[in-house]
């Protein structure tokens, strides 16, 4: 199969066709970041990259089997104080590349996607555009991420994929004890320092590191003994009423996160989720303590518990990509090209029937 990709990132598309057991004879990508750029010519040195979307001459790839891409949504999504809501900015600059691409390369199957948050002018024009309605299908249903997402595609028969009834505790890592020079090196790391409860963070660390996985404690934002209020400001609900598979659900039976607390005034990346529930939908950008992954309370074996963010590696299954798929650059890297990743299965439960 001969493939075009567009806003190519990380090259999801490419593990999805892999996952799909679609054989790839040539793959050509359209790509600016130069850490998305380089994560996927380390995992298909094969890939051909292209560079920038508008100065693409798309008729060289007339007649290619399958069009993928999904636009920056960083200009429609209703994160964004004052987001575009029609299609005349560069949001919609951008998208129309894709359509540029379509008409002139001729691609006999295309698949586009975006934010479901997107306001409806912005479905309406894509929609007409591409001359097929979109359908919206939520990562939680493949992983453990909630992620919602709208998929416009001429792929016939596309419907919601099997509930795997996957929840955020089992994709969290494991598997290498803290030795004490690491537990030394937790202590002495300025961002922890600014939220461990300094009086007791010693006895706190090395109550629980012995015999607990070293990658629980990845990205610790709060270490604490007990529940409740504390000098570092964190706040407990009432302990929610689970489902009996352990999770909140909604109407549709799909499940989704669990919030059970806070830190401070408790803003979108101070809000505290059960590991039990799902993840929310990762962010290529965003600042404060759950930046990017948001923040989970881990219970300890002793009693204790960790808030903590996720780590890379997590944050790839939530995308379920390989681990260490992205491994080579920056943390901070990783967690935005992951953000602005596919859902690699659900990508593949899309195109399974392409190469049939």
């Amino acid at each position: 199969m001969k493939v075009l990709s567009l806003f190519d990132g990380i090259a999801c598309g490419r593990v999805a066709l892999k996952r799909a057991g679609i054989p790839v004879e040539e793959y050509h990508a359209f790509e600016i970041d130069k850490y998305a750029i380089q994560t996927a010519k380390k995992n298909y040195p094969d890939i051909i990259h292209h560079g920038n979307v508008f100065e693409g001459d798309f008729t060289q790839f007339k007649d290619f089997d399958l069009l993928l891409g999904g636009s920056p949504c960083t200009y429609w999504s209703i994160a964004k104080a004052g987001r575009e809501t029609t299609p005349d900015g560069i949001g919609g600059q951008l998208f129309m590349q894709y359509v540029r691409a379509l008409k002139e390369s001729g691609c006999r199957y295309f698949l586009y996607e975006n934010n479901y948050s997107i306001h409806k002018n912005i479905k309406a024009f894509i929609s007409e555009q591409l001359g097929v309605e979109p359908i919206m299908i939520n990562s939680a249903l493949v992983s453990a991420q909630s992620r919602k997402r709208c998929y416009w595609t001429n792929i016939p028969n596309v419907k919601q994929p099997e509930d795997k009834n996957i929840m955020l505790e089992d994709i969290l890592s494991g598997g290498k004890e803290m030795t004490e020079g690491e537990v030394d090196y937790l202590l002495r790391d300025e961002r922890n320092q600014r939220f461990l409860n300094t009086s007791n963070a010693k006895c706190v660390v090395a109550s629980f590191c012995k015999g607990v996985p070293y990658n629980v404690i990845a990205e610790p934002v709060i270490l604490q003994r007990g529940h409740g209020y504390n000098k570092g400001g964190v706040k407990f609900r009432k302990s929610p009423t689970l489902t009996s598979q352990g999770s909140w659900q909604q109407n549709n039976f799909v499940a989704e996160p669990v919030r059970i607390g806070q830190i401070g005034k408790g803003r979108q990346a101070e809000r505290i989720y059960s590991v039990r529930g799902k993840s929310v939908s990762l962010k290529s950008c965003c600042g404060g303590l759950g930046a990017k992954t948001g923040l989970y309370k881990i219970d300890l074996p002793d009693g204790d518990y960790i808030i903590r963010k996720l780590a890379p590696i997590e944050a790839e299954r939530l995308q379920t990509l390989p681990d260490n798929y992205t491994e080579g650059i920056s943390n901070t890297q990783r967690y935005k090209c992951i953000g602005n990743g596919w859902t690699v299965d659900v990508i593949a439960w899309i195109i399974r029937s392409v190469g049939k």
